[in-house]
This record gives C-alpha cells, structure tokens and sequence, in this order.
C-alpha cells in the first residue's frame, strides 16, 4: 500500500496556527496509523525558513511542494493586520495572500487539484488565496467569517459552517478550525477510531456538523 501523504504549504506570512494545528493533529494520526501517513512542512520553493505573519515566528520547510504525491495538501492563510492603507505601507491580510498569489505556488495547487490522488484542504485565510487565483471558482468552501463575504463574491459558493467537505477539496473556517479539519481528514481516510483515539490524546473534541453538498436541503422559514 502506498504511503498517504500531508503537505503542509507554507508561505512568507502564513498564519502560525494555521499550519500547526493540522501538522499536531496529522502528525497524532500518522502515530496511530503506525506511520502510513507521511507529514511534511513544505513550500513551492522548496526546503527553507518561512516567516510567519505573527511575531515573526519562523518555521522550517523540509521539501519542496510535491502535487504528484498521494494525499492532502494542506494551505492555511496568512497572518497580518485585518484593515490599514497599503498605500501607507501597510501589508493587511488581503495584500498578504495576494502576495502568495504571485508565486509558484499556485502552478503548483493547480496540478494538485489536476490530480485525482490528492484532496486540496484549506485552514482559515487559504480558501481565499486560493479564490484570487481563481482555482475554486463555483466550489464549495468556508473561511475566517471576516472573509465569507470575500469568498461568495469571487464566485465561491460560501458556507458558514466550521468545515466544509467538497469532494476532493476540504476547508475550515477560522485558525482554530485547523483541529477539526485535520481531524475529519483522519476520520475520511482511516475511520473513526482513529479520529477518537487522537481526540483523546489531545483532550479535544471535534466541533460542529461537516457541511457537504449533499442530503436533504432545509426548508426556508
């Protein structure tokens, strides 16, 4: 059997939170599964150090982005001031994500999402880098409730919901959302045992109801 891979993107700027939650909760899993999952900081440039948005707290990217491997790629959002003029040098949140717009990480997630091995998943903020480059255009997604209204407008189907499951792309609302996200990927790929003995480990229980695209729709009252 193939080893299942976890590639967790980071980028200048990204949201610390973001990247760990997932990497803990994965990492937790990978454990459980003696070692089948395969967990990984990585970047589009490859390995390096990458500066966060806060504090400038750095994390180390060991591999270079790999769309061909089978499993999740995993891209949080960036950290940064909410509101500010960045023609007053101020680099908001918005500016931050579109910065990483301009890299080669985008070829790189559009060859992911070409492949049918690899589910994209996204923590807070990476659904709306990944809306700019147009990659989820009529798909369904959730992000920080500051950026919903961003979402729905660059043609996402927005959801308020705390993780949102699309098929082969999965995303989480706001940073703390990274547990839950992380641990529905457990729960998909390996069950729900698995999921259970890492909630444990972590004193930590997965909230809200996962939102797909799928069942009886409500009716409006």
């Amino acid at each position: 059997m193939t080893d299942m891979h976890a590639q967790i993107v980071l980028f200048d700027a990204f949201d610390p939170l973001d990247a760990i939650a997932p990497f803990e909760v994965l990492s937790a899993g990978s454990d459980a599964v003696g070692g089948d999952l395969v967990v990984e900081l990585v970047s589009a440039e490859g390995p390096r150090e990458v500066v966060s948005g806060t504090r400038g707290l750095t994390l180390t990217a060991t591999a270079a982005l790999d769309p061909t491997k089978p499993g999740y790629v995993i891209v949080p959002g960036a950290s940064g001031p909410i509101s500010g003029d960045p023609d007053d040098g101020i680099d908001t949140i918005s500016v931050l994500l579109a910065n990483a717009v301009e890299t080669p990480l985008i070829p790189l997630m559009r060859k992911a999402f070409d492949n049918p091995d690899v589910t994209v998943a996204t923590v807070c903020g990476g659904s709306i880098l990944l809306s700019m480059a147009g990659l989820i255009e009529r798909r369904h997604a959730t992000t920080h409730v500051l950026g919903i209204d961003v979402l729905d407008a660059s043609g996402v189907c927005a959801v308020r919901a705390r993780v949102v499951d699309d098929g082969d792309f999965v995303s989480g609302g706001g940073v703390t959302s990274g547990l839950d996200l992380a641990l529905h990927l457990l729960d998909r790929s390996y069950g729900p045992q698995i999921a259970h003995a890492v909630e444990q480990l972590f004193e930590y229980e997965r909230r809200g109801t996962v939102w797909r695209p799928s069942g009886r729709e409500p009716v409006e009252v």
